[in-house]
């Protein structure tokens, strides 16, 4: 990976970054091979991501230490450390630049799909769990620079905090590297969640595809049961689809969206089975 030292029109060589007043080593590099080094206190475990590494040299981009440095700095880090600049204006970027790419590619992509199909499937793609599913995959957390409480409750594998890095990494990305270097970026880490979205039917959004059986059913509106667990940092929820009288799950996730996207779909599996038959005893009176 190449990273380059901030505002330089006339040389761009790595350099290796001074440990600054907390005593942590910056981003830097170590001859021709970066290495991001992040101290054990901010999540860390002083060596680096080879596969980030390895992805962005990949794909030719050049990152601005300093900026690469500031996507990776988590609110909680900020506080604790003179309230230095966070990731979160990145952040917002890169929620941004996800969005635009995304949906041009299913745009083009999909031009049968209708425009409730393609909401759902850029839905499903810029979700904050497979967006988190990227970054672990890429050693993300490793790197995120975390305030002492966030460390202690494992905010380095929390989802949130590792899909609002993702996108911060993101729009680092765009502004060092422009619209061509993004576009890279989120093509190679997204394209197969999108065509793998496109092939998951019903089960690209249960909760709707729930609603949808359900009415065609003439049964009442769904609602949903969650009983939660757990200490605040590590909380767990159970959920049930409720309908009329008939209650299915339990599902269970990490936050109440999961847990009711599992009853859902236990529910849709359930009533969908029901309803063949009768379609099909439909179909056989109306040929005979």
């Amino acid at each position: 990976m190449r990273i380059r030292r901030a505002a330089s029109s006339t040389c761009r060589t790595p350099r290796v970054l001074p440990a600054d007043s907390t005593g942590r080593a910056a981003i830097g590099v170590r001859s021709s091979k970066p290495d991001l080094r992040v101290d054990a206190r901010t999540g860390g475990n002083q060596s680096s991501s080879p596969l980030f590494n390895s992805l962005i040299e990949e794909l030719g981009i050049e990152l601005d230490a300093e900026l690469l440095d500031l996507a990776l700095t988590h609110r909680s880090f900020s506080y604790e450390n003179g309230q230095i600049p966070t990731n979160e204006r990145l952040e917002f970027l890169g929620d941004a630049v996800l969005g635009v790419i995304v949906t041009e590619h299913l745009y083009r992509s999909y031009p049968d799909l209708a425009e409730g199909r393609l909401a759902k499937l850029r839905a499903k793609v810029v979700s904050a769990v497979s967006l988190a599913m990227v970054a672990r995959q890429l050693d993300i957390g490793k790197l995120i620079k975390l305030g002492r409480g966030e460390l202690s409750t494992g905010g380095s594998n929390k989802t949130s905090i590792l899909a609002d890095t993702l996108e911060a990494l993101i729009g680092a990305v765009y502004l060092d590297a422009g619209p061509s270097g993004a576009e890279r970026l989120v093509h190679h880490l997204f394209d197969p969640l999108i065509d793998h979205a496109a092939t998951l039917g019903a089960g690209l959004d249960w909760k709707t595809s729930l609603q949808e059986i359900a009415a065609a059913l003439g049964l009442a509106p769904t609602s949903y049961e969650i009983i939660e667990s757990g200490p605040d940092h590590d909380k767990r929820f159970d959920a049930w689809a409720v309908l009329g009288e008939r209650r299915f799950g339990p599902g269970h996730g990490r936050n109440k969206k999961q847990a009711e996207q599992q009853a859902a779909a236990a529910a849709f599996k359930v009533l969908n089975s029901e309803r063949r038959p009768a379609t099909d005893a439909e179909a056989s009176g109306q040929h005979a």
